[in-house]
């Protein structure tokens, strides 16, 4: 008995009709969108017509379902006779029929699996078929849903071409119905799977291990790679033995590599990995290669500001310092020596294999200068070179190689002043020197200019000996003493302050005056310097000459009384020889 038969029914029962037609219309209002099934009585060339019943099989109506509703899906074309799904929107539409839809019946009923995985937390399949901004389209049971970017994969996918229009598997993170609103997630499938292989690839790990693993991700400290499960990390200095600048210079993300396990965290789950350990490690024979003294080519592979850096074979570098770059070229930054990837020759100098250092020369691979200069250019060497550079105190001669000398502003010229033997001499001009001195260990040649000819003040000089009394004229008052010449040639000397006089309250340059006479005693006679006088001296000797020969340390006598009887005797001696003028007869006219 269908719904119409109950309400006549119940209106021969003598029921109120106004309350069972509201009852019915009541009852038609709950199943408006609401999933019914539909038999399908006809086929037309534009539409379906559907019997609509309820989940209890009782009829509710007749309606039409336009046929491209079917053509736009997999399913083949309805038939007489085939039961479908059908959403039902409105009991009355425009022409006061049902209005069905089979689009929106298939939409509902995917919507309420879906529904129920999310709640369940299953795993669904869709196909990404397009991109769109932050992520991708995913078509899951005829409904779209979105697919973050970074929920795509593990790690970074390059090329997605292979995960387009394939089925795949997501997990629904979020899903809203009155938005039209869904989320997935590959990425969450597969850290699922990899939380499962991750326990069972632990209890399977052991340092030592040698394991293949796929590069997942590069950084300036080394790369994470996949062991399948599990991360560990490759850091540079376990790439390989020899030096390198950066990781992606020998790997690249997705290479498949085998790897040894060298620690292994089970706590913490951390995993480090080496790739050179799977080689033999080039310093095990290092000593028996390469022993000290030998020479052995190599590959500069790293210039700084103390040294430079050569690898002589893979994974085995050493360090030039600067100072074992040059036999002459000590101040020379090492870049403008050496530059990277250039191939020099070096000698072993020092190893420490335990330290893993090795320290190396260039010089040593080259004639050293030092050994020529001091047997081919002995002291007293005249040379014709030219003027390599010019300071404010000296020139600098090339001398042998890259090996220069010095000629200090004093030994330029005898007669001129520093300032004025420099300015004569230019950059490249020829210059004629002497060798002077030779210091190999020094590294140092000293030249001089002026010595090729004599001291003209020497030669005023040889008449002259340490100790002489001289009378001096005074040409010049300085604060530390004063300026003398003596002598018929004008030999040129100097009298200290400390030697103007014997008393210390005397010992003041400014009592004496330019042109004044005073006799000083000769103290040095070094050739290259002026002569050395002191007054002190003179008057000091002059002293002991009158103690000898008026008085003695036994008599007691001072100085003064001394001097009082010699300017006596001095007296009496003038006396007498007056009064004996006086006393002889005058001379007869």
């Amino acid at each position: 008995m269908n719904t119409e038969q109950k309400s006549f029914l119940a209106l021969d029962q003598g029921e109120d009709f106004g309350a069972l037609l509201d009852t019915f219309f009541r009852g038609q209002k709950s199943l408006e969108r609401c999933l019914a099934k539909g038999y399908i009585r006809e086929v037309g060339d534009e539409d379906v017509r559907v019997d609509v019943r309820s989940e209890t099989d009782a009829y509710i109506s007749e309606g039409y379902i336009p046929l491209k509703e079917f053509k736009g899906h997999d399913d083949h074309l309805p038939t007489v006779g085939d039961v479908v799904d059908v959403y039902i929107e409105r009991f009355e539409g425009r022409d006061g029929e049902i209005v069905l839809s089979y689009e929106r019946a298939k939409r509902e009923a995917a919507w309420r699996e879906l529904e129920e995985s999310h709640e369940k937390n299953e795993i669904v399949e869709g196909v990404i078929f397009g991109r769109v901004r932050g992520g991708f389209t995913v078509n899951i049971k005829g409904i779209v849903g979105f697919l973050p970017g970074s929920q795509i994969d593990v790690r970074p996918v390059k090329d997605l071409a292979p995960l387009m229009d394939v089925k795949l598997q997501f997990r629904l993170l979020k899903m809203d119905r009155l938005r039209n609103n869904i989320v997935v997630s590959r990425r969450a499938v597969m850290e699922d799977s990899r939380s499962e292989s991750r326990a069972e690839l632990f209890s399977r790990l052991q340092e030592g291990q040698i394991v293949r693993g796929e590069v997942k991700n590069i950084t300036d400290y080394g790369a994470f790679i996949d062991l399948g499960g599990v991360d560990g990390l490759l850091h540079i200095t376990d790439i390989s033995w020899q030096r390198i600048q950066n990781p992606r210079d020998v790997l690249s993300v997705g290479q498949e590599l085998d790897v040894r396990i060298i620690r292994f965290n089970r706590e913490t789950g951390r995993v480090s990995l080496g790739l050179k350990q799977l080689k033999e490690d080039p310093w095990d024979r290092v000593a028996e290669k390469y022993p000290v003294g030998s020479r052995v080519k190599g590959r500069v592979t790293n210039v700084t500001d103390y040294g430079a850096f050569v690898e002589i074979e893979s994974g085995i570098e050493g360090l030039i310092h600067v100072s074992e770059m040059s036999w002459s070229k000590k101040s020379t930054q090492p870049a403008r020596l050496l530059s990277t990837s250039q191939e020099v020759e070096v000698e072993v100098l020092e190893l420490d294999q335990g330290r893993r250092r090795l320290s190396l020369g260039i010089k040593q691979c080259q004639q050293n200068p030092w050994e020529v200069i001091q047997k081919d250019f002995p002291v007293g060497t005249v040379l014709e070179r030219k003027v390599r550079d010019i300071t404010g105190f000296a020139l600098f001669v090339e001398v042998f190689g890259d090996v220069d000398g010095i000629v200090h502003a004093a030994d330029l010229s005898w007669d001129k002043s520093d300032a004025d033997a420099l300015a004569a001499y230019a950059k490249g001009d020829p210059i004629r020197v002497k060798v002077l001195r030779v210091d190999p260990e020094k590294e140092q040649v000293v030249l001089g200019v002026k010595q090729l000819s004599d001291d003209p003040e020497s030669q005023k000089r040889k008449s002259l000996r340490k100790g002489d009394i001289v009378t001096c004229v005074i040409t010049k008052v300085v604060d530390q003493g004063i300026e003398v010449s003596f002598g018929d040639d004008g030999v040129t000397g100097f009298i200290r302050r400390g030697d103007l006089s014997r008393d210390r309250s005397e010992q003041r340059a400014d009592r004496f005056a330019v042109g004044e006479k005073v006799d000083a005693k000769i103290m040095s006679l070094e050739a290259g310097s002026s002569v050395s006088l002191s007054i002190k001296a003179r008057e000091l000797e002059e002293e002991r000459e009158l103690m000898s020969k008026h008085g003695s340390s036994d008599s007691g006598a001072t100085l003064r009384e001394i001097l009082g009887v010699s300017a006596g005797l001095a007296g009496e001696a003038s006396s007498e020889t007056k009064d004996t003028k006086a006393s002889s007869p005058s001379p007869k006219k």
